[in-house]
Protein backbone atom coordinates (compact mmCIF):
# COMPACT_ATOMS: atom_id res chain seq x y z
CA UNK A 1 0.00 0.00 0.00
CA UNK A 2 1.65 3.39 -1.17
CA UNK A 3 0.69 6.69 0.44
CA UNK A 4 0.40 10.19 -0.91
CA UNK A 5 -0.26 13.31 1.19
CA UNK A 6 -2.85 15.32 -0.19
CA UNK A 7 -2.60 18.02 2.59
CA UNK A 8 0.00 18.94 5.29
CA UNK A 9 -0.49 20.35 8.56
CA UNK A 10 -0.20 24.29 7.13
CA UNK A 11 -2.53 23.35 4.21
CA UNK A 12 -5.13 22.21 6.54
CA UNK A 13 -4.87 25.18 8.80
CA UNK A 14 -5.85 27.39 5.83
CA UNK A 15 -8.12 25.12 5.06
CA UNK A 16 -10.08 25.35 8.41
CA UNK A 17 -9.39 29.40 8.17
CA UNK A 18 -11.26 29.37 4.83
CA UNK A 19 -14.06 27.51 5.96
CA UNK A 20 -14.24 28.72 9.70
CA UNK A 21 -14.91 32.62 7.82
CA UNK A 22 -17.18 30.98 4.94
CA UNK A 23 -19.43 30.03 7.72
CA UNK A 24 -19.55 33.04 9.59
CA UNK A 25 -20.07 35.07 6.68
CA UNK A 26 -22.84 33.17 5.69
CA UNK A 27 -24.27 32.85 9.02
CA UNK A 28 -23.20 35.97 11.07
CA UNK A 29 -22.82 35.25 14.65
CA UNK A 30 -24.19 31.70 14.74
CA UNK A 31 -27.50 32.75 16.95
CA UNK A 32 -29.92 30.48 14.93
CA UNK A 33 -27.29 28.18 13.37
CA UNK A 34 -25.72 25.31 15.50
CA UNK A 35 -22.64 22.71 14.52
CA UNK A 36 -23.52 18.94 14.32
CA UNK A 37 -20.47 16.69 13.95
CA UNK A 38 -20.92 13.46 12.86
CA UNK A 39 -19.09 10.30 15.12
CA UNK A 40 -16.76 9.31 15.03
CA UNK A 41 -14.41 11.17 12.76
CA UNK A 42 -16.64 14.31 12.09
CA UNK A 43 -16.64 15.39 15.47
CA UNK A 44 -12.46 16.30 15.46
CA UNK A 45 -13.45 18.45 12.66
CA UNK A 46 -16.22 19.72 14.26
CA UNK A 47 -14.15 20.97 17.02
CA UNK A 48 -11.22 22.77 15.02
CA UNK A 49 -14.06 24.45 12.88
CA UNK A 50 -15.81 25.61 16.01
CA UNK A 51 -12.02 26.75 17.76
CA UNK A 52 -11.29 28.92 14.58
CA UNK A 53 -15.12 30.48 14.59
CA UNK A 54 -14.67 31.09 18.39
CA UNK A 55 -11.45 32.84 17.39
CA UNK A 56 -13.44 35.20 14.62
CA UNK A 57 -16.76 35.82 16.40
CA UNK A 58 -17.42 36.57 20.24
CA UNK A 59 -20.74 35.01 20.58
CA UNK A 60 -21.99 31.83 21.70
CA UNK A 61 -21.79 28.87 19.23
CA UNK A 62 -24.05 25.53 20.12
CA UNK A 63 -21.86 22.14 19.12
CA UNK A 64 -23.04 18.45 19.57
CA UNK A 65 -22.05 15.16 18.43
CA UNK A 66 -24.51 13.21 16.52
CA UNK A 67 -24.19 10.07 16.60
CA UNK A 68 -25.83 7.67 13.14
CA UNK A 69 -24.95 4.14 14.15
CA UNK A 70 -28.11 2.18 14.17
CA UNK A 71 -29.25 4.85 11.10
CA UNK A 72 -26.82 3.58 8.76
CA UNK A 73 -28.42 0.94 6.12
CA UNK A 74 -25.23 -1.52 6.64
CA UNK A 75 -25.20 -1.41 10.31
CA UNK A 76 -25.99 -5.17 10.33
CA UNK A 77 -23.88 -6.11 7.37
CA UNK A 78 -20.64 -6.57 9.14
CA UNK A 79 -18.60 -9.37 10.81
CA UNK A 80 -18.40 -7.54 14.35
CA UNK A 81 -21.15 -5.70 15.77
CA UNK A 82 -20.61 -1.43 15.22
CA UNK A 83 -20.59 0.06 18.74
CA UNK A 84 -22.07 3.09 18.81
CA UNK A 85 -20.85 6.51 20.09
CA UNK A 86 -22.72 8.64 22.67
CA UNK A 87 -25.22 11.76 20.59
CA UNK A 88 -24.18 14.98 22.94
CA UNK A 89 -26.80 17.45 21.65
CA UNK A 90 -27.85 19.91 24.91
CA UNK A 91 -29.81 22.47 22.79
CA UNK A 92 -32.86 22.66 20.53
CA UNK A 93 -32.29 22.42 16.90
CA UNK A 94 -36.30 22.46 16.30
CA UNK A 95 -36.39 25.70 13.78
CA UNK A 96 -32.79 26.11 13.82
CA UNK A 97 -30.00 26.25 10.87
CA UNK A 98 -28.47 23.12 11.39
CA UNK A 99 -25.02 22.24 10.19
CA UNK A 100 -23.93 18.67 9.71
CA UNK A 101 -20.25 18.34 9.99
CA UNK A 102 -17.91 15.31 9.14
CA UNK A 103 -14.38 15.02 7.57
CA UNK A 104 -15.20 13.10 4.40
CA UNK A 105 -17.89 12.92 2.06
CA UNK A 106 -17.46 9.48 -0.29
CA UNK A 107 -20.75 7.95 -0.87
CA UNK A 108 -23.49 9.42 0.18
CA UNK A 109 -24.61 7.00 2.56
CA UNK A 110 -23.38 8.58 6.05
CA UNK A 111 -25.07 12.49 5.09
CA UNK A 112 -28.64 10.17 4.61
CA UNK A 113 -27.97 8.40 7.83
CA UNK A 114 -27.44 12.03 9.44
CA UNK A 115 -30.73 13.15 7.95
CA UNK A 116 -32.54 10.46 9.67
CA UNK A 117 -30.58 10.52 12.90
CA UNK A 118 -30.89 14.41 13.01
CA UNK A 119 -34.35 14.19 12.69
CA UNK A 120 -34.92 12.22 15.86
CA UNK A 121 -34.30 15.77 18.00
CA UNK A 122 -36.39 18.20 15.84
CA UNK A 123 -37.55 19.48 12.52
CA UNK A 124 -34.47 22.06 11.70
CA UNK A 125 -35.30 24.77 9.44
CA UNK A 126 -32.53 24.39 7.25
CA UNK A 127 -29.96 21.89 6.87
CA UNK A 128 -26.42 22.13 5.51
CA UNK A 129 -23.39 20.05 5.13
CA UNK A 130 -19.85 20.91 5.57
CA UNK A 131 -17.32 18.53 4.62
CA UNK A 132 -13.52 18.75 4.87
CA UNK A 133 -12.69 16.35 2.14
CA UNK A 134 -15.72 15.60 -0.99
CA UNK A 135 -14.64 12.59 -2.68
CA UNK A 136 -16.93 14.05 -5.81
CA UNK A 137 -16.95 11.28 -7.68
CA UNK A 138 -17.83 8.42 -5.47
CA UNK A 139 -21.22 9.47 -4.70
CA UNK A 140 -24.43 6.06 -4.20
CA UNK A 141 -26.64 8.86 -3.48
CA UNK A 142 -27.51 12.51 -4.75
CA UNK A 143 -25.59 14.18 -1.99
CA UNK A 144 -23.61 17.53 -2.28
CA UNK A 145 -21.80 19.38 0.14
CA UNK A 146 -22.37 23.11 0.68
CA UNK A 147 -19.04 23.93 2.42
CA UNK A 148 -15.79 21.89 1.56
CA UNK A 149 -12.06 22.32 2.41
CA UNK A 150 -10.48 20.42 -0.50
CA UNK A 151 -11.79 18.06 -3.29
CA UNK A 152 -10.32 15.01 -4.42
CA UNK A 153 -10.44 13.05 -7.04
CA UNK A 154 -10.23 9.29 -6.17
CA UNK A 155 -10.90 5.80 -7.51
CA UNK A 156 -13.31 3.19 -5.30
CA UNK A 157 -10.13 1.46 -4.64
CA UNK A 158 -8.45 4.48 -2.59
CA UNK A 159 -8.72 5.60 0.56
CA UNK A 160 -8.40 9.22 2.03
CA UNK A 161 -7.82 9.46 5.60
CA UNK A 162 -8.16 12.91 7.49
CA UNK A 163 -5.84 13.09 10.42
CA UNK A 164 -6.35 15.38 13.07
CA UNK A 165 -3.55 16.33 15.90
CA UNK A 166 -5.92 15.84 19.13
CA UNK A 167 -6.13 11.70 17.65
CA UNK A 168 -3.63 11.40 15.43
CA UNK A 169 -0.70 13.32 16.57
CA UNK A 170 -0.50 15.36 13.21
CA UNK A 171 -2.85 17.32 10.63
CA UNK A 172 -2.59 15.43 7.65
CA UNK A 173 -4.96 14.51 4.65
CA UNK A 174 -3.80 11.00 2.86
CA UNK A 175 -4.19 9.35 0.03
CA UNK A 176 -3.51 4.87 0.44
CA UNK A 177 -3.37 3.37 -2.95
CA UNK A 178 -2.42 -0.35 -3.82
CA UNK A 179 1.00 -0.19 -5.96
CA UNK A 180 1.58 0.91 -8.62
CA UNK A 181 -1.69 3.42 -8.82
CA UNK A 182 -0.25 6.66 -8.00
Amino acid sequence: MQSLTLLNDQQVQLALRRLARTLVENHDRFEQTVLLGLQPRGIHFCERLAAEIRSIIDAPLHVGKLDITFHRDDFRRHEEPLKASPTEIDFLIEGKKVILVDDVLYTGRTVRAAMDAMLSYGRPENVELCVFIDRRFSRHLPVQADYVGRQVDSLQSEKVSVKWQATDGKDEVVLFTSKGSI
